[in-house]
C-alpha cells in the first residue's frame, strides 16, 4: 500500500484513469462485435452502417491515449477488409 502523499495521489489517479479507458475499450468491444455478429449473419448493409460510429470510437480512443494511433489504424483496416471483400 502505498505510504507517502504522492504515492496515494497517484493510486487515486491510476485507478480513475483505468475506469475511465475502460469506457473507450469497452465502447470499442461491443461495437465491433456488434458488427462482426451481422458479418457472420449475412448482414453486411448494417454493418457498414456503424461502421462510421466504430471509426469515431477508435479514433478517440487513440487521441486520448487509450490505444495507440497505429492500433486504431490497424483495427478499422482489418473491419473493412471484413465488410468489403475483394471477391464480391
Amino acid at each position: 500500500m502505498a505510504t507517502t502523499k504522492s504515492a496515494k495521489k497517484a493510486a487515486r489517479q491510476s485507478k480513475t484513469r483505468a475506469a475511465r479507458n475502460l469506457i473507450y475499450k469497452e465502447n470499442i468491444k461491443k461495437l465491433v462485435k456488434q458488427a462482426r455478429a451481422f458479418v457472420s449473419a449475412k448482414k453486411v448493409e448494417d454493418a457498414k452502417k456503424i461502421l462510421p460510429e466504430i471509426y469515431s470510437a477508435l479514433d478517440k480512443a487513440a487521441k486520448v491515449g487509450v490505444i495507440k494511433k497505429n492500433n486504431a489504424d490497424r483495427r478499422k483496416s482489418r473491419l473493412t477488409k471484413l465488410l468489403n471483400p475483394r471477391n464480391q
